[in-house]
């Protein structure tokens, strides 16, 4: 399927799909989204509830751009945490689709560009050292070949919406994710649709809905209650 690079609502870029009319991102703004969805409502939510735990596991689905892991990034001094951060994506963008982004331009980080590089150009299938408190492995994966059991303490749930590929918002998916979860993770989604909620609660998850990004009236945090 063709893609293409637009501008989004805050000035940063995203790829939109024209056959699906879908994009990687808000089109109202895909930094602010990703800083809503998967920082604050994910990162931040989960550091707190977790304050003595240093080393965080975080499955994202849909690595795509890597705006999301790169803004994750930034988030482990800030936190004193480390990340080992997994990225599973079936249909990978090209290094000149990334460099077209120009994320790195509109964050206040002096070493962004760099990471991003680094975040691209890490070997897929392997575990590559970004820094001393950020491991990045980059899976070539659909999310139906997802057979982790307990390992991540977050996922960042970021498919394609329920319009478009409605299969990857089912309970089999999200029994996947339910399973891959260590007892008390969480998984957060930009998504707010009533079917996957109820997905979502159907095979065991505690879900929230909460005040979505710019553009977005409502998004859902799902939890993995410990025994």
């Amino acid at each position: 399927m063709k893609r293409e690079i637009i501008t989004t609502g805050d000035g940063s870029k995203t790829i939109h799909i024209a056959e699906w009319d879908e994009q990687y991102h808000s089109k109202h703004g895909a930094i602010q989204e990703a800083r809503h969805v998967f920082l604050m409502t994910g990162v931040e939510h989960y550091v707190t509830q977790h304050r003595d735990q240093k080393k965080i596991a975080i499955l994202e689905m849909g690595f795509g751009t890597g705006l999301n892991a790169l803004l994750t990034y930034f988030e482990a001094e800030k936190h004193n945490v480390s990340f080992n951060y997994v990225g599973a994506e079936a249909y990978p963008v090209s290094q000149e689709e990334a460099a077209a982004m120009e994320y790195a331009s509109q964050l206040e980080e002096e070493n962004a560009t760099s990471i991003y590089n680094k975040l691209h150009d890490a070997t897929w299938e392997e575990e590559s050292k970004i820094s001393d408190d950020f491991m990045l492995t980059k899976r070539k994966q659909r999310f139906e070949d997802i057979n982790d059991t307990e390992v991540f303490d977050l996922i960042y749930f970021d498919a394609f919406g329920p319009r478009v590929q409605p299969t990857l918002w089912t309970e089999e998916i999200f029994t996947k994710m339910f399973n891959a979860l260590k007892p008390n993770g969480v998984l957060t989604t930009y998504c707010a649709q009533g079917a996957a909620r109820r997905a979502m609660q159907a095979v065991g998850f505690l879900v929230e809905r909460l005040p979505g990004p710019p553009g977005k009236r409502e998004m859902l945090r799902a939890t993995k209650l410990g025994l």
